[in-house]
């Protein structure tokens, strides 16, 4: 899980430089206003994510780090609900509004994922703490990319004027992103081929990464949003490989011990 990790790690640290960077939270992912003192929780919270994401990347501090990651981004998490009731009180109860707000809420859910893996990860592999690790990361982050797939189907249009210019065909691409985001998270949900769905999620990512995300940044440089998109892409690509790498070496494990269990249950051969 060592490049997953250092990609979650080194995008969380880099959640927190911006804050501290803006003095401000990030909106479109940490949607914390109109509290007193915000300013200084954003100092706070940037320094927060620093500390945690810088501690992930070394196995001694590693635990620490991801119990610090876990707990950050479940208050975002938390402060997205209150969104509920102002979105629909404000827009009426709509899908597009509801799926909207999901959106938000399931970005944070999905960074919760890997840092249970790694908290995790320090314990026996047969015992019950990675056991039950494993069953809610396989839903935090097989929900999310669910929600991200039905977000880009409802709202087509705004995805579709996203698509890089060079590449024709805007709705084609938004379409068919959402049905690969739809697939992915219901085969981790499911568990059937959900190694592999991992892997082509964080590679999809990777995309994105090159071709949407980081582009706008030499246009809109100090537009903290932009950066954040950014950011939030590496750490997902992170959460994305750590729990397919982590699957891959239960497999593994559970491999080698069936081959053990069968070499052991053979009867010694007959020595002339």
């Amino acid at each position: 899980m060592k490049v997953g990790v250092w990609f979650y790690g080194l995008g969380t640290a880099l959640t927190g430089i911006l804050d501290i960077a803006w003095g401000a939270f990030d909106a479109s992912h940490q949607p914390i206003k109109y509290l007193p003192g915000q300013h200084i929780l954003a100092y706070v919270a940037g320094v927060w994510l620093v500390a945690a994401g810088l501690a992930i990347l070394w196995q001694r501090s590693a635990r620490i780090g991801a119990a610090a990651s876990a707990i950050a981004y479940l208050i975002f998490v938390a402060f997205w609900l209150p969104r509920y009731y102002a979105g629909i009180h404000a827009y009426g109860l709509r899908m597009a509004v509801l799926v909207g707000i999901s959106f938000g809420l399931a970005q944070q859910l999905m960074l919760v994922a890997p840092a249970a893996i790694v908290y995790a990860s320090t314990a026996s592999p047969d015992s019950l703490l990675q056991k039950r690790a494993a069953i809610a990361a396989r839903w935090m982050l097989g929900l999310p990319p669910v929600i991200f797939g039905l977000f880009h189907l409802t709202s087509i249009r705004i995805f579709a004027s996203i698509v890089p210019h060079w590449m024709r065909f805007g709705y084609f691409w938004a379409a068919l992103t959402g049905i690969a985001f739809i697939l992915a998270g219901s085969a981790i949900c499911s568990g059937i081929m959900d190694v592999l769905a991992a892997r082509l999620l964080a590679l999809m990512l990777l995309l994105f990464e090159g071709f949407v995300e980081i582009p706008p940044i030499f246009v809109r440089l100090h537009s903290q949003p932009t950066w954040g998109a950014a950011v939030y892409n590496v750490t997902a690509i992170g959460a994305c490989w750590i729990f397919a790498e982590f699957l891959a070496g239960r497999a593994d494990r559970r491999r080698i011990g069936s081959a053990e269990n069968v070499a052991m249950s053979r009867p010694d051969p007959v020595v002339a």
